[in-house]
């Protein structure tokens, strides 16, 4: 059926309510936006919906979120796993309690227990809930960090990650095997909750989390100490983080936080950010100009779904204050744990830090440095969980730590997904051990960067919208397959490696062998002098990223060599 008559479908069929048929009788004369709106399914991939919001098959709204669901009930009725129910969380977003409630109900209508928390919480307190309730999946409807026009809808298995191969694909079978509508199941509220199909989680499990993430602390007796006195200024950006955040710190004895007030309350139009996302600098605006005002050490904040923070520290050399990156923060965080744990004893012989393949490559000094094993994922975090749960079976390794350049990390195995509830804490607690030690974040940051050396990356986005961008894209890594370079911004490629084609090509020796790593749509390149790029689309938004390492000298030189070589990658893509 052609986007047009999916379209009369829609308007005609008494299956859709009245509010969506007038929605689409609104674009009646829009032709582009029709095509737009039902040209395809929106697309359950490997993590699960992301989308518009708003009426047609290609949007977010309660019938796909429905048909979602009905996948994941067959799915799980086929594994005959339907009697441990399942887990559902949602966040701030527009639309995300009533897209909650609409997968509750149909899992009930299938017979699966649903268990849902009765108002917004973190992404990873849904993978904490879901393995204290002993459930066979979960479910954060959330788009993370997206613009307020977009949500979406994640689903978790047993182990408490990110659904990973092979049932990732077997999902989205089943999701894909719904064609028509009516084979989508769905029951009455209060009958749910008569049929005891529908439980709202009680607060206990706040209560629960907040125990297991303050278990964590290495030293508890320097932030009652020291909390008195570091000023932290904080913003959720409108999103879940503020409550728990705030309750973990003020526990923990930090009693100087400031609450950026404009962004405090939660709001799925996020009014004063454009991006509510801790990754852009503009999203500080509000809490840089708090911290200027109370003249605060650091500056955090979390995205909307509270899985990623944003770090500012201030400088007291310059008195301005310094941005970190994801790969900064995750590094800090990194070496405090690691070495606060050797000294006391506490570091596993047998562990283990996980990172991804376009992550920052400091890790592979400092882990060595400490004697752990390093291991590298695809890009996701669910491939960190993943590993966690391939070390529960196997007693190989013992899981110390995980992060990613994207601004998330995991202390602890309490969630299998990045919690940036836990980020803040063990951030503040890097820093008031800083300040025991009469430093700074910004002085620690630089101590490793003499320690280990000038490591710099860069991420380049290019947005491509619509199915005309998404075939650009597509064309784009084709081209660069079939004619992979041999050198990039000048410096040679050692290697090249294909994860979709699971190649790995090393032009050193002339080999050829496989990546090691589940099949995916990437291209890595390592070159010369400790440098390296990687090239993949996005699998949640309209984009085309290219990821760049370097390591130089000093900050300058790695600054000139970033900026090169950010150049000559784009190039590559055109």
């Amino acid at each position: 059926m052609d986007a047009r008559k999916t379209y009369e479908f829609w308007l005609e069929d008494s299956y859709f309510d009245e509010g969506t048929k007038a929605e689409l009788r609104g674009i009646a004369g829009d032709v582009g936006e029709i095509e737009e709106r039902f040209y395809r399914d929106l697309e359950f991939g490997t993590g699960g919906l992301r989308g518009i919001i708003g009426a047609g098959t290609n949007r977010m709204n309660i019938y796909t979120v429905r048909k979602a669901t009905q996948g994941l009930a067959n799915f799980i009725l086929k594994e005959n796993a339907q009697d441990k129910g399942a887990a559902i969380a949602f966040d701030s977003r527009n639309m995300s309690p009533e897209f909650a409630e609409e997968a509750a109900l149909c899992l009930a209508a299938n017979g699966i227990k649903a268990y849902i928390f009765p108002s917004l919480r973190p992404t990873p307190m849904l993978s904490f809930a879901l393995r204290e309730l002993g459930c066979t999946a979960g479910i954060v409807v959330t788009a993370s960090h997206n613009p307020p026009e977009y949500n979406g809808y994640k689903v978790y298995w047993e182990d408490g990650a990110q659904i990973t191969f092979p049932k990732d694909k077997e999902i989205i079978g089943e999701v894909n095997a719904i064609t028509d509508y009516g084979q989508v199941k769905t029951m009455d509220l209060e009958a749910a909750k008569a049929a005891g199909l529908y439980q709202v989680i009680g607060p206990d499990m706040d209560d629960k989390y907040i125990a297991a993430l303050k278990k964590l602390a290495i030293h508890p007796e320097i932030m009652r100490e020291e909390g008195k006195d570091l000023k932290i200024v904080y913003t959720p950006l409108h999103g879940t983080g503020n409550l728990p955040v705030r309750r973990v710190l003020e526990e923990l004895g930090f009693t100087n936080v400031f609450v950026v007030g404009e962004q405090a309350l939660p709001n799925g139009d996020f009014p004063t950010v454009s991006y509510p996302n801790p990754e852009d600098k503009n999203a500080f605006a509000l809490a840089l100009k708090l911290a200027k005002e109370v003249d605060a050490d650091i500056v955090l904040a979390t995205d909307p779904d509270a899985d990623r923070l944003g770090v500012y520290a201030k400088d007291s050399s310059t008195g301005e204050y310094m941005s970190f990156t994801g790969n900064m923060s995750g590094i800090l965080i990194l070496e405090y744990i690691l070495s606060q744990r050797k000294a006391l004893g506490t570091l596993p012989e047998n562990g283990a830090v996980v990172t991804t393949i376009v992550s920052g490559k400091m890790a592979r000094e400092i882990t060595k440095a400490y004697q752990v094993d390093l291991i590298e994922t695809l890009t996701g975090f669910k491939y960190i969980g993943e590993q966690i749960k391939f070390f529960e079976q196997d007693h190989e390794h013992e899981y110390v730590f995980g992060y990613e350049e994207s601004y998330g990390c995991l202390v602890g195995t309490h969630a299998r997904d990045k919690d940036a509830v836990a980020a803040v804490m063990a951030l503040c607690e890097a820093a008031a051990y800083c300040k025991h030690q009469g430093l700074t974040l910004c002085d620690k940051m630089k101590e490793l960067f003499e320690a280990y050396g000038y490591y710099k990356e860069g991420l380049c986005t290019v947005t491509l919208k619509g199915q005309d961008g998404a075939k650009k894209i597509a064309a784009m890594m084709e081209g660069i397959r079939g004619n992979v370079p041999k050198t990039v911004g000048g410096l040679s490629v050692t290697q090249f490696r294909d994860y979709k084609a699971d190649v790995l090509m090393d032009f050193v020796n002339g080999t050829k062998t496989a990546t090691g790593l589940p099949n995916s749509n990437v291209l890595y390149f390592e070159l010369e002098e400790g440098t390296w790029c990687c090239i993949r689309p996005s699998g949640t938004e309209p984009k085309i990223k290219f990821y760049i390492g370097v390591k130089g000298a000093d900050e300058a030189a790695a600054e000139e060599k970033l900026a090169a070589l950010t150049e000559s990658v784009k190039e590559l893509a055109e």
